[in-house]
């Protein structure tokens, strides 16, 4: 059985797209492989700055012969409907056959498709692979009409087997298949052949090409920490950036610099940035000092000096974009000293949403919230509005202007710089996140409020005007603020009710600016603050205490956020779920326990489900589940039947057999054990509880008959059923528990 080499070479492909395009090439040509009638053992696909590789191992020298029977028309039929099958079957007819069927006689074409050689197929799949790869972006050259990333230059296509090495036969837009490659770009450019993928690799290395993109990425890293180890500095982890850096060469040679005295007051964070967004460089942390005080570049060639040409020019370059940050951080650092006012009447003319105001709209919302979040979550409040007023005033600052991804991180320099306090200081930094699931969750107190604030503003406002996630499609992030929500409150423990929340700042601060009844910003109900239509103005106006065109407004506002609110809290428990899948906890788990009352306290709804999760994988809790499914199913049919509810009234004294009895018992035993269990939230006792009834249920539903006869006897045994069912509600709704 052969194996086949492949190696599309070109210009630099961007090293973002170098992962996606191994995956596509290895499945592009693996399924049309198979799906042509070949097998094959093993594939492995490779990448460098300049070529794409794909190797397969085990691949079978031929396609099998097949063949296939396909019915056609009635003999009968008319002659157009004959010609249409032969056209189809590639027959004439003399080749057909007539057989007997159910209807008449039908003709039966057999179809047989000869084999054929591996090299005919590849070169069909590898040319459909090349005409049609999906790049992310792609580029024409010269005058022909094939597309590729960069410029394609050669082609290398060998199948190898006992024999030898063979070309396979392809031609793509002038560029015909070979057996030869070139070597580094610089250090080794003259073409070479090869004979199958280990030759290929080790004639490769030797003209400076580590072919394997995961053998780069480790010899940069190892290199680099030693370079650093030798220094007593150590590394900044970044793997995004050591994946990066390995997609821009094809042999690493790390270099070590170190950054001017002069640039080591900027805050690290500042020097890492820099140096990774300009100049792909690693930064090397002095543990001593906590300091950034190195870098690694890593160049793609070997030189006589050992790199100190290249470095003494990486410096320069670095030391220029230093000076800018310099620049930037300095006149920050005088406009936070004054109190940072330009920076918040700049806001009140940067744009949020045209339906929500401006970001200094969103600000006084978000403060306004945070101060009432404050005692829920044991920050002082006026801490907390005074964090959130100052955590956004970063965005008109220079160097988040230069470099986005400081927002927030900038912002704690800032207030710490204004002479504000620490846990101030700390939430202009976290209040955005947690960006993502790995993100970590902020747990101070001020940290928090201000960073629920945010998010629930977020969530309110863009709910308020309309604007929510449709299908893939998530313009605002809403999805990633709504777990943010979730990682804070389970994250910190925090008994947050938030459909009353959300109604609140609904009504409170993002009325909407358009609305059914024509009103406008002029009459107070646009967005931002609303001094003169507080929540209680709404609470009193909806409850009659007004009279007139107030009272209409007020109960309209009133209905319509808590409509809103209602539809925010089910899009939160969607992600919820999402969130409690990735732990284990099954979605009909959720939902049995999302149809209690309380489902807007998060924490109890997740302390519920994994009470409920845990119970569900012993033995008794998938039994009890089937008994208390069971009861409320003939419980339902009767009360349909009957049209009456059962209820109440279970009445011991009615009970004929051993087992009614033995469940009336564990019943008085159980009910008031669970009651007491779930009112102190003891979810695990709670279970245990009600997995006590497991047994008599089982033997009642064994000995008893429930659809009695006799009409006492069944609806004592009814409302028995009853009682089994309200033990289960006060846990969750066993009904939506599957299997």
């Amino acid at each position: 059985m052969p194996d086949l080499l492949i190696e599309l070479f070109s210009e630099e492909i961007p090293a973002r797209m170098q992962a996606r395009a191994r995956e596509d090439l290895r499945k592009l040509l693996t399924d049309g492989l198979v799906e042509a009638g070949l097998t094959y053992a093993s594939a492995g696909a490779f990448s460098t700055p300049r070529r794409l590789t794909l190797a397969i191992e085990g691949l079978s020298a031929n396609s099998p012969t097949t063949r296939e029977e396909r019915k056609g028309p009635r003999t009968d039929a008319p002659d157009a409907a004959l010609e249409g099958f032969l056209r189809s079957t590639g027959l004439t007819r003399d080749q057909l056959e007539a057989r007997d069927d159910k209807k008449g006689q039908v003709w039966f074409a057999t179809i047989t498709r000869p084999g054929r050689p591996a090299a005919e197929i590849v070169a069909e799949v590898l040319e459909a692979a090349i005409r049609n790869f999906p790049w992310p972006k792609s580029m024409r050259w010269g005058s022909g009409n094939m597309r590729w990333v960069r410029p394609l230059h050669s082609i290398m296509c060998i199948l190898t087997d006992e024999a030898g090495a063979q070309v396979v036969p392809l031609t793509v837009e002038g560029i015909t298949a070979g057996d030869t490659t070139r070597g580094h770009r610089f250090m080794a450019p003259d073409a070479f052949a090869v004979t199958g993928f280990d030759d290929y690799a080790a004639k490769l290395r030797r003209a400076r090409v580590m072919l394997d993109s995961a053998e780069r990425e480790a010899e940069i890293r190892s290199q680099a920490e030693n370079l650093a180890f030798a220094r007593g500095w150590q590394i900044v982890p970044d793997d995004g950036l050591l994946a990066e850096v390995a997609g821009l060469v094809e042999w690493p040679v790390p270099l070590m610099g170190v950054i001017e005295d002069r640039f080591l007051d900027l805050p690290p964070e500042v020097l890492q940035t820099s140096m990774k967004e300009h100049q792909k460089f690693f930064s090397a942390r002095n543990p001593k000092t906590g300091r950034i005080e190195g870098f690694v570049t890593v160049a793609n060639i070997e030189t006589p000096d050992d790199g100190t040409t290249i470095l003494a020019g990486n410096q320069r370059v670095l030391a220029a974009r230093l000076s800018d940050a310099a620049f930037f951080y300095e006149n920050d650092l005088r406009e936070a000293r004054a109190g940072m006012t330009h920076w918040a009447e700049g806001l009140q003319s940067v744009t949020f949403h045209n339906k929500l105001g401006s970001q200094a709209d969103r600000i006084a919302r978000i403060a306004a919230l945070a101060r009432e979040i404050a005692p829920l979550v044991g920050a002082d409040p006026d801490h907390a509005e005074e964090a959130a007023q100052l955590a956004k005033l970063d965005l008109r600052s220079s160097m988040v202007g230069e470099f986005p991804e400081l927002q927030g991180t900038m912002g704690r320099y800032y207030a710490l710089a204004a002479g504000k306090p620490q846990a101030i200081a700390d939430a202009a930094r976290d209040h955005y996140s947690p960006l993502g699931p790995s993100d970590d969750v902020p747990t101070a107190p001020v940290s928090v409020a201000v960073a629920l604030s945010d998010k629930i503003d977020t969530l309110t406002g863009f709910w308020a005007i309309d604007e929510k996630p449709t299908g893939s499609k998530d313009p605002f992030a809403l999805r990633r603020a709504a777990l943010g929500v979730i990682r804070l409150v389970l994250g910190n423990n925090l008994r947050v009710h938030s459909t009353q929340c959300f109604i609140n700042h609904l009504m409170s601060k993002c009325l909407i600016d358009t609305n059914p009844h024509g009103t406008g910003r002029g009459d107070g109900y646009g967005f931002g603050p609303q001094p003169d239509y507080s929540i209680e103005f709404f609470v009193m106006a909806s409850g009659g205490g007004f009279g007139g065109g107030d009272d209409q407004k007020a109960a309209f506002w009133a209905d319509e956020a808590a409509q809103a609110a209602t539809d925010l809290l089910a899009f939160l428990h969607d992600r919820l779920k999402v969130y409690l899948r990735d732990q284990g906890i099954r979605h009909d788990i959720i939902d049995a326990v999302l149809a209690q009352p309380g489902n807007d306290d998060l924490v109890l709804v997740v302390n519920r489900s994994v009470a409920l999760n845990d119970m569900l994988k012993t033995e008794d809790g998938k039994n009890l589940t089937q008994g208390l499914k069971r009861a409320g199913n003939i419980l339902t049919q009767a009360e349909e039947k009957d049209g009456v509810e059962y209820s109440f009234g279970a009445d011991e004294k009615f009970a004929e057999t051993e087992a009614e009895r033995a469940l009336f018992k564990a019943l008085d035993t159980a009910e008031p054990a669970i009651r007491q269990a779930t009112k102190a939230e003891d979810f695990p006792a709670a279970m245990q509880a009600i997995a006590a009834l497991r047994a008599p249920i089982d033997a009642f539903f064994e000995a008893v008959q429930v659809n009695s006869d006799n009409q006492i006897l069944r609806r004592n045994r009814l409302n028995l059923l009853s009682r089994i069912r309200e033990a289960g509600r006060q846990i969750a709704d066993f009904t939506k528990i599957e299997g």
